[in-house]
């Protein structure tokens, strides 16, 4: 079992920044990808950014690009996920999202979320 704690979450303003964080813990695995999603009430569950851990390829919704900014620590399993220039559409729950090696299976994880709101 791989656990995926998210954190930084929080009330900004408009054009405010967060830094979003997820680590992931657990025994005997290694981290192929991660992913950021968001969900917002009454919307469907939406990919915001995802990066590789091999090479490190990122992409990004279209909705995001320019303003987030993905990134990850494979030493310490983590990934982050930098918001600048915060609208009130990216008001959500933001959920860390990870594809795992273990015992030479795939297996999928999801965090608990983290509740972002940008609002004046």
């Amino acid at each position: 079992q791989v656990q995926l704690v998210e954190s930084g979450g929080g009330l900004v303003q408009p054009g405010g920044s967060l830094r979003l964080s997820c680590a992931a813990s657990g025994f005997d695995f290694s981290i192929l990808a991660m992913s950021w999603y968001r969900q917002a009430p009454g919307k469907e569950r939406e990919l915001v950014a995802g990066i590789t851990s091999a090479g490190g390829s990122t992409s990004y919704a279209d909705s995001v690009k320019g303003r987030f900014t993905i990134s990850g620590d494979n030493a310490r399993n983590m990934v982050y996920l930098q918001m600048n220039r915060l609208k009130p559409d990216d008001t959500a729950v933001y959920l860390c999202y990870a594809i795992v090696r273990r015992r030479g299976a795939s297996y999928a994880y999801w965090g608990q979320g983290t509740q972002v709101t940008v609002s004046s």
